[in-house]
């Protein structure tokens, strides 16, 4: 299914069962290692490695026998007693199938259905051995009953001891006043002690009564019925509990996970938030040949506000019932067709901010979708019902994202000999989004169909020495709109046909070149694109689905100035670029690349968001920056650099150079180290101008310039520690942003991970920070090898913190 559960099964977790109503376990003195089949380590130790040594079952020392049943012995003496009973002495060795006893002194009575053994004694069966005092053992069953016994579990890494030890007639092992634990021979870190414990081998899991958990032979934990995966299958049962704590609340969830079937799972998970009240959540899971699926969601009925913060948010939906659901299935029906359903949906914007997420990632909208999909070997076919429920408090209604109810795509394309080649591109959508349209601007009040073509027909021709490929598109877009009450004379039926006309063209040079004692092919490739889009008037189309793209290096030979489709932008224009790249001869790998480019506009650019083609940005001071790249004659200078210097080290760079205004337009250096052994260092520098990106709301553009810093590592100090860390600094401002600092300890019978972090929330209105406010969590996670952990889980959060580190499992 993808997720294991191997936590602790708890029945119910009593604390005050620590300071009385557990009965005391004896201890009995603890066996060398040698005794329980422990091997140390030596020069084969493995580099990942640990644990300081292994548990390993050594042969039987006598073979079996063709019957099953049937037992065979070995012996120094052998005679018979005065009741006729079979006395074997010296080294007693008896064998039944998987099963062999290792004693000094052996009697069998005249029945012949149970063997009396003295100790010190040694039981054998696969992967398990049983050291004691005294044994009585059925020569005509599983069943078995030793004293003073010391036990391991060598596939499992587990060794205890019991005053008896009864293994049954089903296989199960009875343990009467016990213990057990993951650590090595010699370290009792923790350990499991219990009044009566049953271990099952063949379900997996074991179950104790009146169980306490030590931690330093200190009791932490008590439960009058406990039970607990002894490997790694999937079990029905209570796991670890989430704590959280802070000054004002307690925060603690009970995960119950059920395992219905070996393709079904589930987790309910009720958790007491105490200034907010009971919250209960649960996920379903399901795996099938062809579909998979899962639901997940979480109810809190009449929230009790939580203990407040500086703007009262949290306090907002005091009274009221909080919720949120999350459905998503794949399948398909054969190799070429696939569906897809996800729907989402939460009580409010603010869900995840006050209670997260209990089984993933805080999301930042929730998503609906119906999709149905074909993959042919011409055509592609999309059919699809799509929206999105964005998670912001207050969510305006200009924010509101449009839905597609369908949209309908499909694309092809053929190709000739020679390189002639043919596309089609085809999409019908309906749009709609649930807002009052009196209370947005008039062009954001439409709803519609919109009809978007695509067809092209180009040539290419592609050699090893250099390309070329002019390129024809046609763009036509027709809408039947529809403004509801709005009192409009704007035409509700629009067409718009645009030609996309582009020529790429480009030389490979190459030469052989020897640098360090290593041979390299070094390339000069320059490069000429020339695309022109005429402009035409758009002033009443709505906006659905565009925005404007920021200028980049691949901006450079695209001749699309906006994504989606309500916007064409018109574009004259002439990039030329040269780029060199080194590549590896042996491994044909690409050490180098550096590539320098601009592009020479023959007109101005009249088309923006507004649709214009007759009107160029106001002067005016707000304006004054649009008017600029609007009339700009020049783009910025593009530079690119990717340097992989050697197998752990690796550059980027890109430069963004205004030669008109002698000013950086955009520029970001980053540095990262990847070590085979694991360590991560990511070292990084961005300086965007203000207004630079154009893409998304006026409040979600940045209003300063942006001048940032960013530090993150992960350094595996062994195979032990992992410690890891960010920082990111916003230099504008004089503020960190981002900051993170973490620990993982992964030892042999237990793992701890530590992390704190400290950062910036934005509240959704990026151009200012006055409304800012700094967050702060500390998440702590305890895991005993064998039983499972305790805490929040802080894997997946370094992962994301520090690109290209690697969270050790425990």
């Amino acid at each position: 299914m993808g997720k294991r559960h191997a936590g602790a099964a708890l029945a119910g977790l009593i604390t005050s069962g620590l300071m009385f109503g557990a009965p005391q376990t004896m201890a009995l003195e603890p066996l060398p290692a040698w005794q329980l089949d422990w091997r140390p380590w030596g020069e084969d130790r493995p580099a990942e490695a640990l644990c300081r040594g292994v548990y390993v079952m050594p042969a039987y020392r006598l073979p079996a026998t063709d019957e099953p049943d049937q037992v065979r012995s070995e012996s120094d003496s052998a005679y018979y007693g005065e009741d006729g009973e079979t006395i074997l002495g010296g080294e007693v060795i008896l064998r039944r199938g998987d099963s062999q006893l290792e004693s000094p002194r052996v009697s069998v009575p005249p029945e012949r259905d149970w063997a009396y053994a003295e100790g010190p004694l040694a039981l054998r069966d696969l992967n398990l051995l049983v050291r004691g005092e005294a044994a009585e053992v059925a020569l005509n069953s599983d069943a078995a009953r030793i004293d003073s016994a010391h036990f391991v579990v060598h596939d499992q890494h587990l060794r205890g001891d019991a005053l008896q030890l009864a293994r049954l007639e089903d296989g199960r092992y009875r343990l009467t006043s016990s213990n057990f634990t993951t650590c090595d021979p010699g370290s009792s870190l923790w350990r499991l002690a219990t009044s009566d414990l049953v271990l099952d081998r063949e379900s997996g899991f074991g179950t104790a009564r009146h169980a306490r958990l030590e931690v330093g032979q200190v009791p932490v934990f008590y439960w009058p019925w406990v039970r607990f995966p002894i490997d790694d299958r999937r079990h029905t049962g209570f796991l670890w509990p989430k704590l959280g704590l802070s000054s004002d609340s307690l925060d603690y969830a009970q995960p119950f996970y059920w395992n219905i079937a070996p393709n079904h799972d589930a987790t309910i998970t009720p958790r007491w938030i105490s200034d907010r009240g009971l919250l209960l959540a649960g996920e379903y899971r399901y795996l099938f040949p062809t579909d998979a699926g899962q639901i997940e969601g979480a109810y809190l009925s009449s929230d009790g506000g939580g203990s407040g913060d500086e703007a009262g948010r949290s306090q907002r939906y005091e009274g009221e019932d909080r919720w949120y659901v999350d459905y998503m299935h794949s399948g398909r029906f054969d190799s070429r067709t696939r569906y897809d359903l996800r729907y989402g949906a939460a009580s409010d914007g603010r869900y995840f901010d006050d209670f997260g997420s209990v089984f993933g990632d805080d999301p930042n909208n929730m998503q609906r979708l119906a999709r149905l999909n074909y993959r042919g070997d011409v055509w592609n076919l999309d059919a699809r019902a799509q929206g999105f429920q964005r998670l912001d408090d207050p969510l305006r209604d200009r924010k509101k994202p449009f839905y597609r109810l369908p949209s309908l795509t499909a694309s092809a394309r053929w190709t000739q000999p020679g390189g002639l080649y043919q596309q089609w591109r085809s999409n019908v959508t309906y749009f709609w989004r649930d807002v009052d349209r009196n209370r947005v601007p008039l062009r954001e009040a439409a709803v519609g169909t919109r009809l978007h073509l695509s067809p092209a027909t180009g040539w290419r021709f592609d050699e090893t020495w250099g390309h070329l490929e002019p390129r024809v598109e046609w763009l036509y877009t027709a809408y039947d709109l529809d403004y509801g009450e709005r009192q409009t004379e704007r035409d509700t039926a629009l067409q718009r046909a645009v030609p996309v006309t582009s020529v790429d063209g480009g030389l490979i040079f190459e030469r052989e070149l020897d640098l360090g004692g290593r041979a390299y092919r070094q390339t000069l490739e320059p490069r000429l694109n020339y695309a022109y889009v005429p402009a035409r008037d758009q002033s009443e189309f709505p906006d659905f689905d565009s925005d404007e793209r920021a200028f980049s290096w691949n901006q450079l030979w695209s001749p699309y100035r906006f994504s989606g489709s309500d916007r064409i932008g018109d574009l004259n224009r002439l990039s030329y670029g040269v780029s060199s790249r080194f590549l590896e001869d042996a491994a044909g790998r690409e050490r180098f690349m550096l590539g320098v480019g601009q592009a020479v506009y023959f007109d101005d650019r009249s088309i923006d968001m507004a649709g214009d083609p007759d009107t160029l940005p106001s002067p005016a001071a707000d304006d004054g920056e649009r008017l600029y790249q609007a009339t700009r004659e020049r783009s910025p200078v593009v530079t690119r650099l990717d340097w992989r210097i050697n197998e752990r080290w690796r550059t980027r760079y890109e430069w963004l150079y205004d030669d008109q205004r002698s000013r950086t337009e955009r520029n970001s250096v980053g540095v990262s180290y990847r070590d085979p052994r694991g360590h991560v260092l990511n070292l990084a520098y961005r300086w965007q101008l203000e207004g630079f990106d154009p893409s998304g709301e006026d409040e979600d553009r940045l209003g300063y310039d942006r001048e940032e810093y960013e530090l993150s590592f992960a350094y595996k100090a062994n195979p032990r520690i992992d410690l890891i860390g960010r920082f990111l600094y916003d230099h504008t401002n004089s503020r960190s942003l981002d900051q993170v600092a973490g620990v993982q300890w992964n030892d042999c019978c237990y793992g701890v991970q530590l992390v704190w972090r400290e950062w910036v929330e934005d509240n959704d209105t990026a151009n200012t920070i006055e409304d800012d406010t700094t967050e702060r969590g500390i998440f702590l996670r305890f895991v005993f090898k064998g039983l499972g952990g305790v805490g929040g889980d802080a894997g997946d959060y370094f992962e994301r913190a520090v690109p290209g580190y690697r969270s050790t499992a425990f």
